[in-house]
């Protein structure tokens, strides 16, 4: 199951950094993961200040 990005996103971009197969991107209100490309690393989870990022 793919990480999925909450509401607690500041968008700072951290997590698209971290991504190896660039599955992040901004979105209209925060970060979004794209589940078809997400390989369920958790990459971004262990990156993000403010723990918006689960599976």
């Amino acid at each position: 199951m793919a990480y999925k990005i909450s509401e607690e996103c500041i968008s700072c971009g951290a997590c698209a950094g971290e991504c190896p197969v660039g599955a992040i991107s901004e979105g209209a209100n925060h970060y979004e993961i794209d589940p078809d490309a997400c390989i369920d690393c958790g990459s971004c989870e262990a990156t993000c200040p403010t723990g918006a990022i689960e599976a």
